[in-house]
């Protein structure tokens, strides 16, 4: 699993003329799913987001997790993430999960994340607008694929 995890004072996403998901204080979380990502994967995901100390205590210093400032995740699902782009101008999807199993995998990260922290999220596989304010700005790339 891939994610593009930002630090943000707030975010929101829409679907349509609909808000489905905002949060203030937290981290706005774009999850793609990839192809042979397991429940393993979503759970070291999901601990990785939540314990990821980016929030700055009182010294200045970024010691905090999202927990600890009582912030939430605002988790939206992003399949474009697995893109491979190096061959030609159209990205390639092949390294996605399909999109039934994925949906499951991505629920499972929320329901994760969601043991500490309020989660809101976004539609799957729907046209949303994502909007945000980066805080900092603080934005991480995490792949499970790799050793956290």
């Amino acid at each position: 699993m891939r994610a593009v995890v930002q630090r943000v004072t707030r975010a929101s996403v829409r679907v349509g003329d609909e808000t489905v998901g905002s949060i203030e204080r937290g981290l706005c979380v774009l999850v793609g799913v990839a192809a042979g990502d397991t429940e393993a994967d979503a759970r070291a995901l999901s601990d990785k987001v939540t314990g990821l100390r980016i929030f700055e205590d009182d010294a200045e210093k970024m010691n905090l997790d999202v927990r600890e400032v009582k912030g939430a995740l605002l988790c939206v699902s992003q399949f474009t993430l697995l893109g491979d782009a190096r061959k030609g101008r159209r990205p390639s999807f092949t390294d996605a999960m399909a999109p039934e199993p994925a949906a499951e995998l991505f629920a499972r990260f929320c329901d994760f994340c969601r043991e500490s922290v309020p989660v809101q999220t976004g539609r799957f596989r729907a046209s949303m607008q994502v909007e945000l304010v980066n805080d900092g700005p603080v934005t991480l790339l995490l792949d499970t694929r790799r050793t956290f």
